[in-house]
């Protein structure tokens, strides 16, 4: 299932992301989004993170609000995702 026109960013490394990642997905890792925010995303568009367990994306996110940017952490990241869309 694809969440269309959804800004989705994956903040795992990409290993992670190569073994599985929700369609659509970027894959921005953690530390790459945190040190280089401006040059992935700007403060109109409104991005939708996640990590493995939603741990590492929730800092981001708060990190990222704070800043002024408009994200949203995908509770429970991509194993919630894994058991409800399989």
């Amino acid at each position: 299932m694809r969440l269309v026109d959804a800004n989705i960013i994956d903040v795992r490394n990409s290993y992670y992301y190569n073994l599985g990642h929700i369609d659509g997905a970027k894959n921005i890792p953690y530390y790459n989004l945190l040190n280089n925010y401006k040059y992935y995303i700007n403060k109109y568009n409104v991005y939708y993170l996640y990590c493995d367990t939603g741990e590492q994306s929730l800092e981001v996110v708060n990190r990222l609000n704070s800043f002024g940017y408009n994200t949203v952490n995908i509770i429970g990241g991509y194993e919630a995702y894994l058991k409800v869309f399989g």
